[in-house]
């Protein structure tokens, strides 16, 4: 009886002595990183002029469309019925065309998708791993990151590991 007693005592008790204990959470800032490492810059001007060239084509099939359309709406009315067809599948094809285009470029298995974890994956992965070193080096509990979803109503300065990891990077 006096076993269970103590059990029971140390269940009730060791759980008040672990929240007793103070926790440790920094947070960082994941895009002024990201912002100053001329890697990650280089990476995002790659990107975007690859980005640039896809919507400018899209933009040349998508006005291609809307001109044979406009031709089409035009001249129905005195097509025959074989010409409207054909001209009818030619627009559901560009259509078809269009959006196949945009899925391969843009759409969540695309080029695009594909491209970031190229260029940008590696950059994350050492922003990563410096703060993992910094959180183990420094008894950091959590770190949190400023710029994602999570919103931080208040963050004292003094937890800003922010350019600790950004140092940390550029060492690597």
């Amino acid at each position: 009886m006096k076993k269970i007693v103590f059990y029971a005592f140390v269940l009730l008790i060791v759980p008040v002595f672990v929240l007793a204990q103070s926790v440790k959470i920094g947070y960082i800032n994941s895009d002024a990183i990201m912002d100053q490492l001329p890697e990650a810059q280089e990476a995002q001007r790659q990107l975007d002029e690859i980005v640039s060239e896809w919507q400018d084509e899209l933009s040349q099939m998508q006005r291609t469309w809307q001109r044979k359309f406009e031709e089409y709406d035009k001249m129905k009315l005195i097509m025959s019925d074989q010409r409207r067809a054909d001209a009818e599948r030619e627009l559901m094809d560009l259509d078809r065309q269009i959006a196949e285009y945009r899925d391969q470029k843009f759409g969540q298995d695309g080029e695009l998708f594909r491209l970031q974890e190229e260029l940008i994956r590696p950059i994350q992965d050492r922003i990563f791993l410096a703060i993992q070193e910094i959180a183990e080096e420094e008894a950091y509990d959590y770190v949190l990151d400023q710029s994602g979803d999570i919103l931080l109503m208040y963050a004292n300065e003094e937890y800003d590991l922010t350019q600790k990891v950004l140092q940390r990077v550029l060492e690597m």
